[in-house]
């Protein structure tokens, strides 16, 4: 039996930023990066206290601080003003997901993708984030699924079709 997943939805603000903020989770190494803005940050604060070195602790302080804003912009403000500034996440979207492919139409699109389109999936408790490209994603939200058991088919498909999947939580399927 070729089972078909027929999803209907609009994204809301919330499913994108959600799925930019895994997405970059799993790009970055966010406890890498919080620690050399803090040691800058404390480093630059030591030295800024030595006459001899004043100038490199103030430059290292500011280094630190614009790092600290990048990430704090690259989780925050980037993905919102990314979702706020992009029309097709305000349009009605309908995915049907099969054994031959996907389905994907909107208010400007018509059209059949085959599964070899996605490369990766990224699995977290909000969503399925699937890459086309670098940095380039389709993010399906879980609460579109009308139930366990269409959620559960649409894994099924996806296990089938994509054989690298991140899963960041586990979710009962």
């Amino acid at each position: 039996m070729d089972e078909t997943v027929n999803l209907s939805f609009r994204y809301t603000e919330q499913d994108y930023l959600r799925a930019a903020r895994a997405h970059l989770r799993t790009r970055m190494r966010l406890h890498l990066d919080i620690f050399v803005v803090l040691g800058l940050a404390v480093f630059g604060a030591y030295q800024w206290r030595s006459p001899e070195s004043h100038w490199y602790g103030v430059a290292a302080v500011i280094v630190s601080a614009l790092f600290g804003l990048l990430l704090v912009a690259g989780f925050t403000v980037i993905p919102m003003w990314t979702f706020r500034r992009e029309p097709k996440f305000g349009e009605d979207y309908s995915l049907a997901f099969s054994r031959d492919g996907i389905r994907f139409k909107t208010a400007h699109i018509d059209s059949h993708l085959q599964w070899a389109i996605y490369a990766s999936a990224l699995v977290d408790a909000y969503s399925y984030v699937l890459y086309y490209g670098t940095g380039q994603f389709t993010v399906i939200p879980t609460r579109v699924f009308q139930s366990v058991e269409q959620r559960g088919s649409f894994e099924k498909l996806l296990t089938q079709n994509i054989n690298k999947i991140i899963r960041r939580t586990k979710h009962p399927i």
